[in-house]
């Protein structure tokens, strides 16, 4: 866990430097879903934006067996279909194995 945690500290700094600005998993969860969505540079509302989290989210975890990916609707946007149910994961958890799925996505 701790060579996780300094990956991730890496991970966090290098973008932080990269945006001028301090950033969080879930900046970095919006980041991710901006890129899956791959719609070029528009302003989203903000139903659009929790959705642009659940994109980066089910795209993280699909390695993890979590989610398989399903189909993109007329919209463009992406589906995915739950395998394992995340709430079983306490928070503590859930955060380890969101900053694990991240950096292997960056990776």
């Amino acid at each position: 866990m701790d060579d996780l945690n300094k990956k991730w500290d890496a991970l966090v700094l290098k973008i932080e430097r990269q945006f001028d600005d301090e950033i969080n998993l879930k900046a970095i969860l919006y980041l991710i879903g901006v890129q899956e969505l791959n719609m070029g540079i528009k302003r989203f509302g903000r139903e659009e934006k929790v959705d642009i989290l659940h994109v980066a989210v089910c795209k993280i975890l699909t390695p993890f067996g979590f989610y398989k990916f399903d189909r993109v609707d007329e919209d463009g946007w992406p589906h995915w279909t739950e395998l394992k149910a995340l709430k079983n994961l306490d928070d503590a958890k859930q955060g380890l194995l969101m900053k694990e799925a991240i950096l292997k996505y960056l990776d």
